[in-house]
């Protein structure tokens, strides 16, 4: 049961990422490299944020914000400097690593001891239900702010990009500005919840950051395999769902005693997996449809040899008859 509840409080904190990722994986088409340096630069700024007295909520937002400026400078280098997709975010995450590097002033941050963070604002108890509570406060925020933005103007015109470029320029909407705006919300995200990670676990690191991307995209996998074309607010909820879900693989994984070490390695491995599972469910319905064919094809085949045995006794005793 504590496998189950840690994971459902890891699992919301990690879906803010994972929302992040998706906005910029399904509506743009891309990969994000730059989410290996957001995520610990939320982190490196709350964290910093928080241990120079700045009050928790304010550190969280700070975070979200640098989170949205590394964004923007993404966006900036693909949609201006036409910088190709992938090599802006290795790029920008590279230079968020220095960036990281000086906010923090060394290589971690510790909040462990007397500093004050979101979690302590909640008073239930138990560390894992305070998680729960604040990770589902913060993602009911983040789906009903995204929710309503998608169905604004603004919105609608970023969501347009992303389904058609030519059609949405021909329709004068600026499809630099609206990309910006999409890697500066995912990017915000992504930060925020490095900045919530660095809260629950006590300690901002530089390289918190590596493998996030792997994770994140598992989660959107899976939340795809579970459920698909339904509305935003429901693939949103789902991406939590599928987060929940790979954190308790993760959490079943270590209990059976596997090297935290090597957990990295089990991530690829784990997304190789999802990712392959459309393509595999998407042969075994051609073999399905296949294998019916052939038995429908043999049925009539069988129907057709039926009948012409049929019609050679019937003509063989019309002939007798004629005798």
């Amino acid at each position: 049961m504590d496998i189950v509840t840690s994971s459902i409080a890891q699992g919301l904190l990690w879906s803010v990422m994972a929302i992040g990722v998706y906005l910029t994986f399904r509506i743009l088409d891309i990969a994000d490299m730059t989410t290996e340096g957001s995520f610990p630069l939320g982190a490196a700024i709350t964290a910093h944020a928080i241990v120079t007295g700045v009050g928790p909520i304010a550190a969280t937002l700070m975070g979200f914000a640098g989170g949205a400026a590394a964004g923007a400078v993404s966006g900036f280098l693909t949609t201006k400097l036409h910088i190709p997709d992938l090599l802006t975010g290795i790029l920008t995450m590279t230079g968020l690593y220095s960036v990281n590097l000086f906010i923090m002033g060394k290589a971690n941050i510790s909040l462990i001891g007397t500093v004050k963070t979101v979690f302590n604002l909640v008073d239930s108890g138990d560390a894992t239900t305070t998680g729960i509570i604040i990770g589902a406060i913060v993602v009911a925020i983040v789906i009903g702010i995204l929710v309503f933005f998608f169905h604004t103007e603004m919105g609608l015109a970023a969501a347009a990009v992303g389904n058609n470029q030519n059609m949405a320029a021909a329709n004068g909407i600026n499809n630099d500005a609206m990309k910006i705006i999409i890697y500066m919300l995912s990017n915000g995200l992504i930060a925020l919840s490095g900045s919530l990670m660095a809260q629950t676990n006590g300690y901002a690191d530089l390289s918190m950051g590596i493998g996030t991307i792997v994770i994140a995209l598992a989660a959107i996998i899976i939340s795809e395999i579970l459920l698909r074309s339904v509305p935003l607010w429901a693939r949103l909820l789902m991406i939590i769902v599928g987060a929940v879900i790979y954190r308790l693989i993760i959490a079943v994984v270590l209990d059976l005693g596997v090297d935290p070490n090597y957990l990295r390695f089990f991530y690829a491995l784990m997304l190789t997996i999802f990712l392959s599972l459309p393509l595999l469910k998407k042969k075994l319905q051609l073999m399905t449809i296949r294998h019916g064919n052939r038995r429908q094809a043999r049925i009539v085949q069988a129907q057709m040899q039926a009948a012409k045995t049929d019609s050679m006794r019937t003509h063989a005793g019309d002939q007798q008859k004629e005798v």
